[in-house]
C-alpha cells in the first residue's frame, strides 16, 4: 500500500515534470515516418500513467516521434487481463511485439527504448 502511494505520488511529479521539460520530436521524411507509422501499428505499450518506468520509456517514445498505442493495465482494465495472458505477469511497462506473426513481450524499460532506438533511431 505504502509502495503504491509513493509511486502514484512520485510518478504525479514525473508526469508534470516529463511535460514541461519534453524533448522535442525527432523529424523525418514523409516516407520515412510513413515507414515508422505503419512498424508502430505492430507494437503496444502496456503501461501504468504514472509509473515512473513507464513514463521514462514513452518520454523516449516520444523523442523518437513513435506513434505506439498504449494500453492502461490499471486493476479491472481488460488489457491487465491480455498483458497477464499474453506475457506471462503483469509488470509494467511491457511493449508487446507482433513480427511476422509471431508476439513477444518486452519488459524492462531499459531494453524497450534500447529496442525502439535501435529500431527506429535511425530512420530519417
Amino acid at each position: 500500500m505504502l509502495v503504491k502511494l509513493l509511486r502514484n505520488g512520485i510518478g504525479g511529479v514525473w508526469q508534470v515534470g516529463d511535460f514541461i521539460t519534453r524533448p522535442s520530436k525527432m523529424r523525418r521524411s514523409e516516407s520515412g515516418q510513413a515507414e515508422v507509422d505503419a512498424a508502430c501499428g505492430e507494437l503496444a505499450l502496456y503501461q501504468l500513467p504514472r509509473c515512473p518506468f513507464c513514463i521514462k520509456v514513452r518520454r523516449n517514445m516520444h523523442k523518437l516521434n513513435l506513434p505506439i498505442e498504449k494500453r492502461n493495465v490499471t486493476p479491472g482494465s481488460p488489457y491487465r487481463e491480455e498483458l497477464a495472458a499474453g506475457g506471462g505477469r503483469v509488470k509494467s511497462p511491457c511493449l508487446r511485439i507482433t513480427e511476422q506473426g509471431e508476439v513477444r513481450w518486452m519488459y524492462e524499460s531499459n531494453d524497450i527504448i534500447a529496442y525502439l532506438t535501435e529500431r527506429f533511431g535511425h530512420i530519417k
